[in-house]
């Protein structure tokens, strides 16, 4: 299938101020695109390219006082699965994980293990390793806490979502994310868009979307404790240990969100659109 994505982000600032964005894709699915992926800004500012430590793909630049909108449009391919399951897949010993895997073990800012390691081990520690247990942790995690936009608050922690058991979808990543940490089983955090393919359409505006992804069976598998089952057209922007590594924009300075519109639709060969979207602009 083919689906395109993109989005239209405003920024307003009073006065020049150097920004970071993970807006792009992640590298591994640049095979995957049928029209460039170019980031956009109405304002005709130079921008720069790098990868950061996780091998994501960031874009620098600096906005002249005002508001600026920066904008992508594209069209990627997509296998039309769903998320993989794999049963068998096993949780390895940590003695036998590779080198770079090894920072998925550990605490970080919005995944605090050491506040939920006991919970962890009573609600897990009877469940097989592996497949099994990580889906243990999805599954209750999307029975413990209650979705809502009016939920939302940017600085939560897992165990701060445990405790109120409420949240959006960066808390379901978050506590999921620490719970598995704590079982020894490396998680990383994923930002990127999911659409409504394949199910019917949410009663929410479209958004970027946030799950995890557990290291099982020698690869990284996909799951989403706010949805809880597997989905299509997943594309992933950016991962790393929490929402502080993959955060869309970073301002150093004041700034203020002024629009925000995203797009993620199933397109026919003709480019007609073939799936509901939503998109909203605050």
């Amino acid at each position: 299938m083919l689906i395109r994505g993109g989005y239209e982000i405003g920024l307003k600032v009073e006065a020049s101020t150097p920004l970071v964005a993970m807006l792009n894709v992640r590298p591994e699915r640049f095979q995957d695109l049928r029209s460039p992926h170019a980031i956009m800004n109405d304002r005709g500012i130079p921008m720069q390219h790098y990868h950061d430590a996780f091998g994501n793909f960031c874009t620098r630049l600096t906005l002249p006082s005002g508001t600026t909108t920066i904008s992508c449009n594209f069209l990627m391919h997509d296998s039309g699965l769903a998320d993989i399951e794999c049963p068998d897949a096993v949780q390895h010993e940590v003695a036998d994980l590779p080198h770079e895997v090894l920072q998925y073990l550990l605490g970080s800012r919005y995944c605090e293990t050491d506040h939920l390691s006991n919970i962890a081990w009573g609600l897990f520690g009877h469940i097989p390793a592996g497949w099994q247990r990580v889906r243990a942790i999805v599954d209750f995690v999307h029975r413990h806490l209650t979705y809502g936009y009016e939920h939302a608050r940017a600085t939560r922690t897992a165990y701060e979502a445990y405790n109120e058991r409420v949240g959006v979808c960066r808390d379901f990543a978050h506590l999921a994310v620490a719970l598995c940490r704590c079982m020894n089983i490396p998680a990383r955090y994923c930002s990127g868009y999911l659409g409504d393919i394949g199910v019917e359409p949410l009663d929410v505006p479209m958004d970027f979307h946030a799950w995890f992804e557990a290291y099982l069976g020698g690869t990284w598998h996909s799951f989403d404790a706010r949805h809880q089952v597997p989905r299509i057209g997943r594309i992933l922007m950016a991962c790393g240990r929490d929402a502080a590594d993959t955060a869309l924009t970073t301002a150093f300075g004041p700034l203020q969100l002024v629009s925000f519109r995203v797009l993620t639709e199933e397109v026919n060969v003709a480019g007609t659109q073939t799936s509901n979207s939503l998109a909203f602009a605050a």
